[in-house]
């Protein structure tokens, strides 16, 4: 992969959002074990930078090993947003995110710093970079509700009644797609509308903003990375992590906390489906598939900058700096860029 950060830097203020808008922040996307914090703690070093964390593990308290988040001493050293910010059993939404990230944004530029928005949770980034849809916000109420009549009938039959309210969404729908039947039948209810006949009203704007990603030339090394990192989480005390989160209660492997890649193994581990062995084997595998989405999202993103992630360095500085470097013209574009709007 070439590098593609020296091209058109000091024009560089086409952005996702509009072409023709000065970019309000830096978006800097990658999979998972590619290196963006480190890069991003580097990036804060040579410039006043506060990071937005674009990561929906990272919101949740107590889940900190098993999400790779941040340490304090980091969070210390350079503000972060949107870390530890609910509970593991509450819900956090796109929508939420896209709201969240531009008052956010705005924040901090009025600080006279510029706002990094860092992590890899595509459907946040997608977001950001298309706006979003006018669709209302999920209803625990109205889902739970939803749950429990498809307990009694059966997803299938509730595809039949979402047939009735929205055929054009019924028929792209298999009929145990259970997450998006209960979606849709939940804004027909919220709003009255069919989802299909909302799609394309924008209801939060896209932000304009320069985009890089972070994509690895081997995926042997990601893979190795992704193992290492994994048994390294292991050695911290993620089962224990678990285990406490377990005994709160009020937590299940429904929840979309408990969702999140390694929890959900952890959990299953906790309930006897699989020994330790089996466990760091999961684990590492949906890590990797993770990945493997997240390479494909970005395949598909009009990111303006592609940058080779630096994994094959073993020194965590020297990848840092090797990656800084690369970006230091056009974040220092931007930032001037930024700057003399502020």
């Amino acid at each position: 992969m070439s590098d593609s950060v020296s091209t058109s830097v000091a024009t560089s203020v086409a952005t996702s959002g509009s072409e023709f808008e000065t970019p309000k922040a830096i978006l800097l996307l990658g999979a998972t074990a590619t290196g963006k914090t480190a890069i991003a703690l580097s990036l804060a070093q040579r410039w006043p930078i506060e990071i937005i964390s674009i990561d929906s593990a990272l919101v949740y308290r107590e889940m900190d090993i098993g999400t790779a988040k941040p340490s304090i001493a980091e969070r210390t050293l350079v503000t972060h947003h949107l870390v530890d910010i609910i509970d593991p059993s509450e819900s956090y939404s796109t929508a939420r995110f896209a709201n969240d990230c531009r008052r956010l944004v705005d924040e901090i530029r009025a600080r006279k710093k510029v706002p990094l928005i860092v992590g890899g949770t595509m459907l946040y980034a997608r977001a950001l970079m298309r706006g979003l849809d006018a669709l209302p916000v999920a209803s625990p109420q109205v889902r739970a509700r939803l749950d429990a009549e498809a307990a009694i009938i059966g997803w299938p039959a509730m595809h039949e009644k979402l047939a009735q309210v929205d055929p054009l969404t019924a028929a792209r729908l298999p009929p145990n797609d259970s997450q998006r039947i209960q979606r849709a039948l939940e804004v027909f209810e919220l709003s009255g509308h069919a989802i299909s006949s909302l799609f394309g009203i924008s209801a939060i704007a896209p932000l304009p903003c320069t985009t890089v990603s972070l994509e690895p030339a081997d995926r042997a090394v990601l893979h190795h990375r992704i193992a290492v990192r994994f048994d390294a989480m292991l050695a911290q005390g993620f089962i224990d992590e678990v285990k406490a989160l377990k005994l709160r209660g009020d937590l299940s492997p429904e929840l979309p906390a408990m969702r999140c890649v390694g929890y959900r193994q952890a959990w299953e581990y906790l309930d006897g489906h699989y020994d330790l062995a089996q466990l760091r084997e999961r684990g590492i595998v949906a890590t990797r598939q993770l990945a493997k989405r997240q390479l494909t999202w970005l395949r598909t993103m009009p990111i303006e900058h592609r940058l080779e992630a630096p994994i094959q360095l073993t020194n965590s500085v020297e990848a840092s700096n090797h990656c800084v470097n690369k970006l230091h013209p056009l974040v220092d574009s931007i930032f001037n860029s930024l700057n003399a709007k502020l």
